[in-house]
């Protein structure tokens, strides 16, 4: 039987669902579309802002753009034809997931302004109760997180701060109101929001002051415009669109070796200092952005106009720490006041720690947070010991330092559909410890003598411990491949003492649509 299509959601109530996804990025859009092919209909995603789009929405500082070829950096069963360049800019990274969301219908059901306080789930019951901000709750037999790892800026605490006179904010929260026309602009960090907008900032600012912890590798991007003659051929020949986005996926994938082997990093190497030496012809500044670690150890970053920008003569980059914040300035180690008018916070998000302050109770009262006090541990980057019924989107060592995220979101959301017909025939289930604990003792030991491990650096990749917790340790092939089939016998029923669990429910359907889900190709 057909079930009606959904109208608008009721804001104002409850809510009970088969499924809650909480996120609406690339990871709940495309879990959402996956869910309706399969049928499975009684699903809302919760979303805390007024608009979809995730790390796109949150990002919109000058020059933001993706590191990732367009035709590679969009969902394989929705191409888009008209990218306007090979690496695409926020605002159509954006519209593009306005018009997925527009295809498949699939805005009746987000609700928006659903921000998420605490999850819990009930041992008696078998379901999960999702707690609002503004007092609602929903109740659902599955609970996904799709709220990805960069959605919480990470601004230090640096003495002083609260003093500074003059606009200060991360990038991820760019202040459009403020122009920076002649004025005097601190920017602290050089990661890959900064590379892309100390340029912008550069255009416009009469002095610009970069404070630089670790040098990054640069390498130069290979990025221009689609012809007209490129966008007719796509159209008209079928199949030609796929060929180029599997040619750029493998020109992709094969740089894993790199990582993994990191005595093979030296060619890379090599081309990144060939282009500080193309572009920098100060010799003092070029040893000051020249890393002394194995490339990849951390984010390799691309750019053309980052090195030219930091070479002007109103751009001074610093490499002393900074020590703290003064009403009219910023404050190095070496006691040097920089004036600034403006602030800039380049200095990225919190990843292995995003989930410390997170409220997510599973089986037997166990908190998520205290789980992990020790480092965040998951069983394919999606499933947590424990915790019956949760799948935790991109959630530890799922992360890529070289490919397409929205692979491995593809990937997952294969796995989870299988996951769902398993628990619709067994009732609620949750990984064994056992079988995490043997994953990830597999995992840490294929990242042990990886550049991520051994390059002689610190990076976000890292927990405080140094054991790598973002990162998956291979080629995006090879998760693809842990994720086609499920091993039922990792999992395990989900009994409190005394209750025999939820009983398994059937589908409720979103229109007749045959169950295929979203294919990772």
């Amino acid at each position: 039987m057909t079930a009606p299509a959904a109208g608008p959601a009721d804001i104002t109530a409850d809510i009970t669902a088969d499924i809650v996804i909480v996120g609406a990025g690339f990871a709940g859009i495309g879990m959402g579309i996956a869910l309706d092919k399969a049928g499975r209909g009684d699903y809302v995603i919760l979303e805390k802002a007024s608009e979809i789009g995730g790390t796109w929405r949150e990002n919109t500082y000058p020059g933001c753009a993706c590191d990732i070829r367009s035709l590679l950096y969009s969902f394989s069963f929705e191409p888009k034809r008209d990218w306007s360049r090979q690496y695409p800019l926020q605002p159509e990274i954006l519209e593009y997931l306005h018009q997925v969301v527009d295809t498949y219908d699939l805005a009746r059901r987000i609700q928006f302004g659903a921000e998420v306080v605490s999850m819990a789930y009930d041992d008696s019951a078998g379901r999960w109760t999702v707690r609002l901000a503004d007092g609602r709750t929903a109740s659902c037999r599955v609970l996904m997180t799709a709220t990805g790892p960069l959605h919480q800026p990470n601004i230090p605490a640096l003495p002083g701060a609260g003093s500074f006179a003059g606009p200060q904010f991360h990038s991820a929260q760019w202040d459009h109101s403020v122009d920076l026309t002649g004025k005097r602009v601190a920017v602290i960090g050089t990661g890959a929001s900064a590379i892309q907008f100390v340029p912008q900032v550069a255009a416009k600012a009469a002095q610009v002051t970069v404070f630089q912890r670790t040098p990054p590798w640069v390498m130069a991007k290979p990025d221009r415009p689609f012809t007209q003659r490129q966008h007719k051929l796509f159209r008209a020949v079928p199949g030609l669109q796929r060929a180029y986005r599997w040619l750029i996926y493998w020109e992709a994938e094969w740089t894993i070796v790199t990582f993994t082997k990191p005595r093979l990093a030296g060619l890379g190497e090599r081309m990144a200092r060939a282009h500080i030496s193309k572009q920098i012809p100060d010799p003092d500044l070029r040893r000051k952005v020249t890393p002394d670690y194995r490339m990849g150890c951390k984010r390799v970053l691309l750019a053309n106009d980052y090195y030219p920008a930091l070479a002007q003569p109103h751009v001074q980059l610093v490499t002393e720490q900074v020590t703290a914040i003064t009403e009219t300035g910023v404050t190095a180690a070496d006691g040097t006041e920089y004036p600034a008018d403006v602030i800039v916070y380049g200095t990225g998000f919190h990843v292995i720690d995003a989930f410390d302050h997170a409220d997510i109770t599973g089986a037997n009262g166990r908190k998520i947070a205290e789980i992990w006090r020790d480092g965040a541990e998951a069983y394919l980057g999606l499933a947590v010991a424990g915790f019956p019924n949760l799948f935790v989107l991109l959630g530890p060592n799922s992360g890529l330092g070289h490919n397409s995220m929205i692979f491995m979101i593809e990937s997952q959301v294969h796995y989870v559909l299988k996951c769902l017909d398993l628990i619709d025939r067994k009732g609620a289930l949750a990984v064994g410890d056992q079988a995490q604990r043997r994953f990830n003792a597999d995992l840490q030991r294929r990242l042990t003598g990886s550049v991520w491990t051994s390059g002689g650096c610190r990076s976000w990749y890292l927990d405080k411990s140094g054991v790598n917790r973002a990162l998956w340790p291979g080629s995006t092939v090879s998760y693809w491949r842990r994720t086609r089939r499920l091993s039922a016998g990792d999992f395990e029923p989900a009994v409190a003492p005394g209750s025999r669990g939820a009983p398994p429910t059937e589908n409720t359907a979103a229109g007749d649509v045959p169950a295929t889900g979203v294919t990772a190709r």
